[in-house]
């Protein structure tokens, strides 16, 4: 496991599902998350349905859930989120990872600016940026449901620096994700979820997953990773691909998740790997990758870990107990929806990635 924690963003309009979802992920996702929520158009109801989930035990719940209600996140970065997540790295040690509810009007890059601050930079890394979009909403031709909660958040925010217009804030939180939730799937028909994925495509970046799910039901691993670290932390199993039949919502797509295992020992090249990779996930379906790389002349091994178009690396040690190559290699794990591609994947990253022995 990764020394830095995760910073998973999840944006999206005023009614979207945010808060459903965030306490499907707590609730099931098997991980100790702390939370940062900015909803201040409805100040108290966010936090205190995170609360009532019962997502940690009570005497921990104030230094879990942070509720930041002095207006848009973005807006505020220097005021409120640098000193918040910096309260929350000082008990890092209790956490596997931070998740930000971001107000409706929030623009995420602002956020990531901030993330990679030299403050914190090196203690954390963006596990992704989830943005829901309104499924019921988009099929009546709007990106959200009711305009008028929107306008009242936006005058309830004396801090609010941009008067984005509607269609340009849904482009911007597009334009800025990882992976794209279409919530209330299941109020609309399965051409209308078609329509909209093919409309979201051309605002998202290439290789950015687009998946439809009802009532905050998605499997955690796709937004929050993997529950299970033991393949990553290098415990060996015989069976290094896994099919998992999970409990989500995959009506419209009819795909199952699943996990596997790729060690490959080679003489990797790093820049050839780092521009691989983006192509792999798109060509795979992969939604989540992460692993490391042993790569010559290096000491420690390279940390990868990307979700959707978006790649992190930096060099960190390893467990004692992990998988090592002899010289040089990796060792991936690979969330996606394409049973069979592991070998397919490991073969591709065997003849673009690596170097002849006379090139060293």
């Amino acid at each position: 496991m990764s020394s830095r924690l995760p910073v998973t963003v999840v944006t999206g309009f005023l009614g979207s599902g945010k808060t459903t979802l965030l306490r499907h992920l707590l609730t099931r996702g098997g991980k100790r998350l702390a939370v940062m929520v900015n909803e201040f158009g409805s100040v108290g109801l966010d936090g205190d349905l995170i609360r009532s989930c019962g997502f940690c035990p009570e005497d921990e719940v104030e230094g879990r859930l942070v509720e930041l209600n002095n207006g848009c996140l973005c807006c505020t970065v220097q005021d409120d989120f640098l000193p918040t997540i910096q309260a929350l790295l000082a008990r890092s040690t209790q956490l596997d990872g931070i998740v930000i509810e971001t107000s409706g009007l929030a623009l995420p890059r602002p956020l990531l600016q901030a993330i990679d601050w030299p403050e914190i930079r090196t203690r954390v890394y963006v596990n992704g940026v989830v943005t829901l979009v309104d499924g019921e909403a988009l099929s009546a031709g709007s990106p959200i449901g009711d305009v008028s909660a929107l306008e009242r958040q936006r005058s309830e925010d004396p801090n609010l620096d941009h008067l984005t217009p509607v269609e340009e804030l849904f482009d911007n939180q597009l334009s800025a994700s990882d992976l794209v939730l279409i919530s209330r799937a299941d109020r609309v028909s399965s051409e209308a979820i078609s329509k909209i994925k093919l409309d979201i495509e051309k605002k998202v970046n290439f290789g950015t997953s687009i998946l439809s799910m009802s009532h905050g039901n998605v499997e955690p691993s796709i937004v929050l990773g993997l529950q299970q670290e033991d393949h990553y932390a290098g415990i060996e199993s015989e069976n290094h691909d896994h099919d998992h039949d999970h409990d989500h919502d995959h009506d419209h797509d009819h795909l199952e998740v699943v996990t596997s295992t790729i060690r490959l020992e080679a003489n990797i090249d790093k820049a050839l790997l780092e521009k691989v990779l983006p192509e792999i996930v798109s060509n795979y379906q992969i939604i989540r990758l992460k692993g490391r790389c042993w790569l010559r002349g290096k000491s420690l091994p390279l940390q990868l870990q990307m979700v959707g178009p978006r790649l992190g690396t930096w060099f960190e040690p390893a467990p004692d107990r992990c998988w090592r190559p002899d010289n040089s290699g990796v060792d991936l794990v690979i969330i996606g929806f394409q049973p069979d591609s592991s070998e397919a994947i490991r073969k591709e990253i065997e003849s673009r990635c690596t170097r002849r022995q006379s090139q060293t």
